[in-house]
């Protein structure tokens, strides 16, 4: 297998370093910066046990890659970027190869499918951050992360086993799951808190409002028929495959949300986020006020460049009407 990584950032670094240094081939595809620093130096992956540097080639465009049947392609960019990366993906002669959707939501495998016949989805449970261009942290031990693969809509097969063991040797404990949008859907479930925990100032009302955003989604997921599964901090794999530790030296940013907040990226994935729990709530007529006035607020933010933690208490009780 040849691993294409489209995205390396957070989790798609990780993942291409850690397949890098288990022997695997990849090609990473980044862009400015990132792309020239991983070009020039490698990718250095910094971990609470170890500082390692991962030599891969590394593109700026599918356009640029002769494709093989044997490729996997790994999609780690954010959902605003995927139609615009699966074109490229077409337009360079990608067909059947299977494609896994390592990313947030679960409205990547249904454009995925769209386009391509063999697509396949991936809950991904990892702690892990796009520190500067050309370096990234993962703070998980012994396991970078826990992921769980299957095939789109439901099911398994060859590739997903064949992926899962590759990653699990590669230091991602991997497990083959025949629904996999039961998990997808939890982990969308969990992740409606991100943009809580990234706007609010406040961290003595951020479960309490937490609270209140997912116990509108999780109506909305019981009005629409969607069974989901918890991948939370209850699911006990993670106290003995992936228990965050420090790295010397560094403190955390936060959720994905956070950091594509601190970074000034220009874009957020709160609409594929709350704002798939207020799509649902529109269609099956379920009122989202929380959900849907957090997603306004994280345009807004992106809109004003705001920073990390800079709305209040006051605001966020005012709007919620607490």
């Amino acid at each position: 297998m040849r691993f294409i990584v489209l995205g390396v950032g957070a989790v798609g670094g990780t993942v291409a370093a850690a397949l890098t240094f288990a022997g695997q081939e990849v090609i990473g595809i980044a862009r400015g910066e990132h792309l020239q620093a991983i070009q020039a130096n490698g990718l250095v992956l910094r971990t609470p046990s170890a500082v390692r540097t991962a030599q891969f080639a590394c593109v700026a465009s599918p356009l640029e890659i002769e494709p093989r049947p044997d490729d996997v392609i790994l999609l780690a960019i954010k959902t605003q970027d995927t139609e615009y990366a699966l074109a490229q993906l077409k337009a360079a002669g990608f067909s059947d190869q299977p494609i896994f959707c390592l990313q947030n939501g679960v409205e990547n495998e249904r454009l995925a499918l769209r386009h391509f016949p063999n697509v396949h989805g991936v809950t991904v449970l990892m702690i892990a951050e796009f520190l500067t261009v050309g370096e990234v942290a993962a703070f998980g031990e012994p396991n970078h992360g826990i992921f769980d693969i299957g095939r789109y809509p439901s099911g398994a097969d060859a590739a997903d086993t064949a992926v899962a063991d590759v990653l699990t040797a590669a230091g991602i404990a991997s497990f083959v799951s025949q629904d996999i949008m039961q998990r997808k859907y939890g982990k969308l479930h969990l992740n409606l808190g991100n943009i809580v925990e990234t706007a609010l100032d406040d961290d003595v009302r951020t479960a309490e409002i937490n609270a209140i955003v997912r116990d509108e989604g999780q109506a909305v997921l019981a009005a629409a028929g969607i069974v989901w599964q918890d991948v939370g901090a209850q699911d006990p794999r993670r106290d003995a495959l992936m228990q965050p530790q420090e790295i010397a030296g560094m403190q955390r940013s936060g959720s994905s949300s956070a950091q594509s907040l601190a970074r000034g990226a220009g874009s957020i994935e709160t609409d594929y986020l709350n704002g798939e729990i207020v799509l649902l709530g529109r269609i099956h007529n379920v009122p989202t006020p929380a959900n849907a006035w957090f997603t306004d607020l994280a345009a807004r933010l992106v809109r004003d460049g705001a920073a990390p933690c800079t709305v209040s208490r006051a605001e966020i009780e005012a709007a919620l009407g607490l």
